[in-house]
């Protein structure tokens, strides 16, 4: 049965009027078209690809954000993890921010995409290499509560927004990092 993928296109398409111009909106156009295409897009099982969900987790202040050093990809990156067939990208990326952080307290800010991503995930024994098609949502939470690392990463911490790029020089993170500025 085809899976409701509505929700994730009007989300798509929302965020296609406020991209960035080039990358991001050349990515939105690839995303909108392979949800499209895949009825199975939210499983991992899907496997030229597929959805996942990211967590932007930001200081009140904005001044800084929450980043993992993730265990498999050794990289510090945003919150996040596989959709695993819940269309709910939003709530995807809240199960995986409290999830991954320990944090009791990480609030929603806004309902709509942040950012959007498209990149390569290398293979590794069972799983050929496949794409992820990343939403990125906006969090907030208290940089003073204690954090509490998972498996899943070899550490966590506050970075100040103009470190972010110093520890992950990808175009997306810098394009975060741009976005917050100007919000």
């Amino acid at each position: 049965e085809p899976m409701h993928r509505d929700s994730v296109l009007k989300l798509l398409q929302a965020h296609g009027v406020r991209a960035e111009s080039g990358r991001e909106a050349e990515m939105i156009v690839a995303t909108i078209a392979f949800v499209t295409a895949q009825s199975d897009c939210l499983l991992r099982t899907c496997v030229p690809g597929h959805l996942t969900g990211s967590a932007w987790i930001v200081s009140p202040d904005r001044a800084q954000v929450l980043l993992t050093h993730h265990r498999k990809l050794d990289k510090w990156l945003q919150l996040g993890g596989h959709a695993d067939g819940d269309p709910d990208l939003l709530a995807v990326a809240w199960r995986e921010a409290r999830e991954e952080s320990g944090l009791a307290n990480v609030r929603v800010t806004a309902p709509e995409i942040f950012d959007l991503d498209r990149h390569w995930i290398p293979e590794r024994k069972q799983e050929p290499v496949h794409f992820h098609y990343d939403l990125r949502f906006v969090f907030e939470a208290d940089p003073r509560e204690p954090l509490a690392i998972t498996h899943e990463s070899k550490d966590l911490a506050w970075v100040a927004l103009d470190r972010v790029t110093g520890l992950n020089s990808e175009e997306s993170m810098a394009r975060m990092v741009r976005k917050t500025r100007r919000a």
